[in-house]
């Protein structure tokens, strides 16, 4: 008869256990939503104190961005020599030196310098977190599992919309971003309880303490066995292969997943969900609001957001990853092209500013409980062992390459376009998306991380029909 696979040393329940481990390694979701978020309420002060023109505000909102993508890369390697719980802990050290350097900034220059630092810190986590989570959980609590990390992303997000709008009138822009360092030191803290990644222990030749971390987030000695041959026999079959890393990449069997997984994470950014969390106070202020009106509806599209990457969290494992995606997507193709033409043909008169807000919430709700939430968490899952570190990098920092992209033009894009011509843009890329998602992309759901290689290997990973 089964046993319980709890060690002594771990008084908690496995699946109170796993929550945990998701709740807090988290939190590198929360600082990346709160360091990304807070330009929104912080660049108008920083525009007035540094006289900065456009082009000078887009370079410092996209300057994480670029330290995002750099960090996503380098984390690579660290991640698969040290283990996913040490190289989160020198990612939240790195936070917390970025913070204080961006906090106290004497001029533009050293700001984006500090700006790019955080940069380095946010795309090596969301390189890292996701698929640390993804190695510990249970298949059939995957999917909620790992979007704790949206979730977490979202309450960041919240969080910088509060306090850009507290902050007209009672904090400066350097403690806006300031207050960042307490959850930095929370999540170095933090992990220094949790269990490192049995998966990685494993590729370590670490078999027995990959048993006793396992143990803590399975219920008995069978599913630790049965997990753990499992693990070891993909591992044992990847060993005999010569080509690893970065030059795996090339191999025509994991094509399928990285096309998949490079296109969702690209089309994750594309779909200009970040740019409208940057910039909607800027677009709402040249659209006739006040300032004050402008960052009270940045609060509830922030809101918004948070809402429903919770509902998604929630039941991304009973719809699946594909069918969520798909079903949300039109919803938000729908209400950027009803926005577009709100703002370029001036439409609606004296209600146009309701208008403006209603679709941005419409966008928000369509966007971030569908791509938004698969976006990450195909990263984590959707990788062979043999290719994860490197093809996660890759996936992280095609993440944020895109993001930059959008970032950095999206001023100069409303400059010629207008407003209501970047939402059409925008419109074309989440249509563009969803045809992506439905004729490349497979179900993932529900299945282990080794049945999603197999079926790979196999041939049968295929749009229409889950990975078997």
């Amino acid at each position: 008869m089964d046993t319980s696979a709890q060690t002594q040393s771990n008084a908690l329940a496995p699946n109170v256990y796993m929550a945990m481990v998701a709740s807090v390694s988290a939190i590198a979701g929360g600082l990346y939503g709160y360091d990304t978020g807070i330009i929104s309420g912080a660049l108008p002060q920083i525009a007035h104190d540094f006289h900065l023109n456009y082009r000078q505000q887009e370079w410092v909102t996209a300057a994480i961005l670029l330290g995002a993508v750099i960090g996503a890369l380098s984390s690579t390697n660290l991640s698969a020599r040290i283990g996913r719980r040490r190289t989160i802990m020198i990612v939240s050290a790195i936070y917390c030196v970025g913070v204080v350097a961006a906090a106290l900034a004497p001029n533009v220059s050293s700001l984006m310098v500090a700006r790019l630092v955080l940069g380095f810190a946010v795309g090596g986590s969301t390189q890292i977190v996701p698929t640390y989570i993804a190695e510990l959980a249970e298949p059939e609590k995957r999917g909620r599992l790992v979007t704790y990390f949206n979730v977490s992303i979202g309450i960041g997000i919240l969080l910088a919309a509060i306090v850009g709008v507290a902050g007209q009138h009672v904090f400066n822009w350097r403690w806006m971003i300031g207050v960042a360092v307490v959850p930095s030191l929370a999540l170095l803290l933090g992990m220094t309880k949790l269990p490192f990644s049995p998966r990685w222990l494993v590729t370590q030749y670490r078999m027995e303490d990959a048993k006793v971390e396992l143990s803590k987030v399975r219920e008995t000695e069978r599913a630790v066995r049965r997990e753990l041959d499992d693990i070891r026999s993909l591992v044992k079959k990847e060993e005999q292969n010569d080509v690893r890393g970065w030059r795996a990449l090339g191999q025509p069997w994991v094509r399928p997943a990285l096309v998949a997984g490079l296109g969702v994470a690209a089309f994750t950014q594309l779909s200009g969900i970040e740019m409208m969390i940057y910039y909607t106070p800027t677009f709402l202020k040249n659209a006739g609001f006040g300032a004050s009106s402008a960052l009270w509806a940045a609060l509830g599209v922030a809101l918004t957001y948070l809402v429903m990457t919770w509902l998604g969290k929630m039941f991304v494992d009973h719809i699946g990853r594909r069918r969520l995606t798909l079903w949300m997507m039109p919803g938000a193709v729908i209400a950027l092209l009803v926005l577009g033409a709100v703002l370029h043909f001036n439409l609606m008169g004296a209600a146009q500013s309701w208008w403006i807000v209603a679709c941005l919430i419409v966008f928000m709700i369509f966007n971030s409980g569908g791509i938004q939430v698969v976006g990450w968490l195909t990263g984590a899952e959707i990788y062979p062992v043999a290719i994860r570190d490197a093809a996660t990098g890759a996936h992280a920092a095609m993440l944020w390459g895109s993001n930059l992209l959008l970032t950095g033009t999206a001023l100069t894009m409303t400059h010629w376009l207008g407003v209501g011509g970047a939402m059409w843009v925008y419109a074309g890329l989440n249509a563009a998306g969803w045809l992506f998602v439905y004729f490349l992309v497979p179900e993932t759901g529900g299945k282990s991380l080794e049945d999603i290689e197999r079926a790979l290997k196999h041939n049968t990973f295929l749009p229409g029909q889950r990975t078997a």
